[in-house]
């Protein structure tokens, strides 16, 4: 989730409350300096439903903590935005009351903050500006490799998210129903593995991936969910044609921009719990494929990214804090057993046949492994 805009239904509060809370978890790491270590400083955000107030407008280059505090009425978002609305930094589902924290590496140059209240739109946005010379974590050879490992994993992913994407389309503009809805979820599976380098390109987040409700006034309802909608609601691939060749553009924008992106350390880190709290806040209350319930594939698909991005990570994590690695692996491998009892030939059971029951156990298991990654910005950063 990120650049798009998300609304979470009330009858998923329970359960979005106790993902948020452990998502939370985790010192974001502070200390002094901003030359690629620990966080120079925490910088504060107060945001409301009409405001977005940033303690600063101008900063040294390095390592930054943003603390954001929603004092509104609605669940709100935070950005930090290079050029381009390009996302260095995103912290998402900021329920009213509560305090996220983001952990971003910012060279210099000019940027902007945002708090988006509702979750959509382009938001409340302020400038700033980062000065100075600092060293990079990436500059540490094995943080480095970390990115290119990722890099690596992700030209995988999205040569199998082209082909499939375009089968899907294909499937679509012919009316072949049935054939579409069987693609549907193989297609996203390949888009929910790569979310943390497909999500930082401005709009196209969005357009392939925004559910009904997500747009601000005047926007067009598109992408994956829009035709979605169409074949469950509709049972029909009328007039999607047009919809269907705009997915497949996005599409292939997002791939070429991602095949040359390298993704900094943090980004990495940060990507890969909010490849979790993309489960928390769709899946696992069943408001991401909230037509054909496609949902556990979804999950399935964040699950092995975010593994992937932890993965890249790993020869540095593991000398700077094995102890966290090792909790992580097992708290990684109690999901994957929990989500493995809802496997249903080579796929999975729809979402609306698993019962509260099941959802709370997978809602628990993905609450503990959240704690523990939500801990990785911070050791990444603390070089």
């Amino acid at each position: 989730m990120s650049a798009r805009s998300r609304r979470t239904p009330v009858l998923a509060a329970g359960l979005l409350a106790a993902l948020t809370t452990a998502a939370c978890g985790g010192d974001p790491g502070t200390g002094e300096g901003a030359s690629g270590g620990a966080a120079a400083d925490t910088v504060t955000v107060a945001a409301s439903d009409d405001a977005c107030q940033v303690a600063e407008s101008e900063l040294a280059a390095g390592t930054h903590s943003f603390a954001v505090t929603n004092d509104g009425s609605q669940v709100t978002e935070f950005y930090v935005y290079a050029e381009g609305d390009r996302v260095m930094g995103e912290v998402e589902n900021i329920a009213p009351g509560v305090t996220r924290e983001l952990l971003v590496e910012l060279p210099a140059g000019d940027y902007e903050t945002a708090c988006k209240p509702g979750m959509v739109g382009d938001g409340l946005r302020n400038a700033l500006t980062v000065t100075g010379e600092a060293a990079q974590l990436s500059e540490d050879e094995t943080l480095a490799q970390a990115a290119t490992d990722y890099q690596r994993y992700v030209r995988s992913q999205t040569a199998a998210l082209t082909e499939q994407t375009a089968a899907f389309v294909d499937a679509v503009k012919a009316g072949d129903v049935e054939g579409a809805k069987a693609l549907f979820p193989v297609a996203r599976t390949y888009w929910e593995r790569i979310e943390p380098v497909a999500e930082v390109f401005g709009d196209l987040d969005p357009r392939i991936d925004g559910r009904e409700g997500d747009q601000a006034e005047g926007e067009d309802f598109t992408g994956y969910h829009r035709i979605e909608q169409a074949l469950w609601v509709g049972g029909t691939t009328a007039d999607m044609a047009p919809y269907a060749d705009q997915l497949l553009a996005d599409v292939q924008e997002v791939v070429s921009l991602a095949d040359q992106t390298t993704l900094d350390p943090l980004q990495l880190a940060n990507g890969a719990k909010a490849l979790l709290d993309e489960i928390a806040t769709g899946k696992i209350t069943g408001e991401e494929d909230r037509y054909s319930h496609t949902d556990l594939w979804d999950f399935a698909a964040n699950l092995e990214g975010s593994e992937a991005a932890v993965q890249a990570l790993r020869p540095y994590l593991e000398e700077a804090d094995p102890e966290l690695v090792a909790e992580i692996d097992e708290r990684f491998a109690a999901t994957e057993a929990e989500l493995e009892q809802y496997r249903s030939g080579d796929g999975w059971l729809l979402y609306d046949q698993l019962t509260q029951e099941q959802l709370r156990g997978l809602s628990d298991s993905v609450t503990a492994l959240t704690e523990s990654v939500s801990r990785v910005a911070a050791v990444v950063a603390d070089r």
